[in-house]
């Protein structure tokens, strides 16, 4: 599957990035392409010259908003990232469309962090201004949640993620939630930690975007998941995982190779790195949620077999009973086994349902306290004519 890839604002431009450095990673070692251009939008200038792997041009580093914000960023107001984007979507558009290989493209991945300002508001709105252009394209988001500590000390941020989250749904395809919280390593840097999120939350998707795109016989799986089996699977609420298994350097020895120990331990290996996708999924849910469920195992072609497929999607189907499920396998990794679970169309997703729940009770008691305000203003003003003056 081959993705067009715009990172909107701090956080999105940084993943955008990540995606720029993958599809070097797939060109470097594989020979294919899975990204058919890479840009990133901001209102600050800073930002984007932070970035690494896009390319520099005004073309895929696109400020908007210059007028207004001075190329300063718009200081997290999502409502002003949401104006500007509005009125300098068109730029957006025209840069993406001179992308080489943009004829090629299957689907649109934006991507913002949910608490921010610039990419926070104009995620939703360069999403709707997309999909009314390329109705026969699916267009997802990819949303990063905030941190628990912005959680906590900025109101904020819970207010962006609340109003972003709820406008994305309305216009995107898919939306593929990213929680930072889930991947924190808590002695390492700031800097270091946010590369290493940002790094995790994109590798989970390069076998999954490689498979379908393989041209050597060798390397195509006897179930080749592609674009197809990818756009039939994502639906509203997603999130995605990958667990590995790693391989012994040697092979077992001789007399065990048709040993039914063997055959037992190669089964069960895939249904533990089964195991560990589902708890490394971008966001803690309930599986039993999902309407919709992918997975790609990856791993040498002896390493597979048909017996590991089914024991991997009986696995899945015990832990998603309701959802549709779609699968297939990958012969292309070496000492590794690898397995990318997707699931989709979840329709009790708690955490938002807290941004949600939490911002309604937030705006009522800034009515009630305005409210409250207005009637002592009266009161004052009513007041006031009993003192005498002296002038």
């Amino acid at each position: 599957m081959k993705l067009l890839i715009i990172g909107c604002g701090q956080c999105g431009g940084r993943i955008a990035d990540e995606f720029a450095r993958l599809n070097r990673r797939a060109r470097h070692q594989r020979g294919l392409e899975i990204i058919t251009g890479a840009f990133a939008v901001n209102s600050d200038i800073a930002d984007l010259s932070g970035l690494t792997a896009i390319e520099p041009d005004y073309r895929h580093r696109i400020l908007i908003g210059g007028q207004k914000t001075s190329g300063r960023g718009v200081g997290k107001i999502n409502e002003l990232g949401a104006e500007i984007a509005r009125e300098d979507g068109d730029m957006v558009i025209d840069a993406m469309r001179t992308a080489r290989r943009f004829p090629e493209t299957d689907a649109f991945l934006l991507i913002a962090g949910a608490a921010g300002g610039t990419g926070s508001g104009a995620i939703p709105v360069l999403t709707q201004q997309l999909k009314e252009q390329y109705i026969e394209k699916p267009i997802y988001n990819l949303i990063i949640l905030p941190f628990r500590h912005e959680e906590r000390i900025e109101a904020r941020a819970i207010y962006n993620s609340a109003t972003c989250l709820k406008s994305a749904y309305s216009v995107a395809d898919a939306i593929f939630l990213i929680d930072n919280q889930r991947y924190v390593r808590k002695k390492s840097a700031v800097k270091d930690n946010l590369a290493s999120i940002n790094a995790l939350a994109v590798d989970a998707f390069y076998n999954l975007l490689c498979a379908g795109e393989e041209k050597k016989p060798r390397y195509i799986g006897s179930r080749v998941v592609d674009a197809g089996d990818i756009i039939q699977t994502l639906v509203g609420w997603t999130i995605i995982g990958c667990g590995k298994s790693q391989i012994p350097r040697f092979g077992s020895p001789r007399g065990l190779k048709r040993h039914f120990r063997k055959k037992a331990t190669e089964s069960q290996r895939g249904v533990q790195a089964t195991d560990e996708a589902m708890g490394q999924l971008s966001l803690r849910c309930n599986p039993v949620d999902s309407r919709r469920a992918l997975y790609l195992l990856s791993a040498p072609p002896t390493q597979m077999n048909m017996e590991m497929t089914r024991e991997i999607g009986a696995r899945l189907k015990s832990m998603a009973p309701e959802a549709v499920i779609r699968g297939g396998d990958y012969p292309r990794e070496k000492g590794l086994l690898e397995v990318t679970v997707i699931l989709s169309e979840l329709y009790d997703v708690g955490k938002i349902m807290n941004y949600f729940t939490t911002t309604i009770e937030s705006i009522r008691a800034a009515k009630g306290d305005r409210e409250g305000i207005e009637r002592k203003r009266r009161e004052i003003e009513i007041g006031f004519e009993d003192i005498p003056s002296l002038l």
